[in-house]
């Protein structure tokens, strides 16, 4: 049996770009979208819990199909396995969900 292609999906979503990784992905039935089906995200049972994989579980949590419209695609790649998936700033580059929590501020 031969493992299932994987691809990573990067995509502009209300000035943030994501990175998920998902199994299928194919012009859609929709025309002018792109349908992201079978999300994969890690599941650990650990104590070490990435912070951006649990928010993009939980936000596209019940997702069975994502349609995606082509101008917010950025890049689809078949990958052979699955990397980090991330939500960064459009503008800066910069990760959205810091991994620690943040000092407090002396006031």
């Amino acid at each position: 049996m031969t493992p299932k292609t994987l691809y990573k999906v990067t995509f502009l979503n209300h000035g943030k770009v994501y990175a998920l990784y998902a199994r299928q992905v194919e012009s859609g039935r929709l025309w002018g979208f792109v349908e992201v089906s079978e999300l994969v995200f890690d599941v650990h049972d650990g104590l070490v819990v990435d912070p951006t994989e649990e928010r993009l579980r939980d936000e596209f949590a019940g997702t069975r199909t994502l349609h995606l419209p082509m101008q917010s695609v950025l890049r689809v790649e078949e990958v052979e396995k699955k990397g980090h998936s991330a939500i960064r700033d459009a503008a800066t580059g910069e990760a959205v969900v810091t991994p620690f929590p943040l000092p407090a501020r002396p006031r």
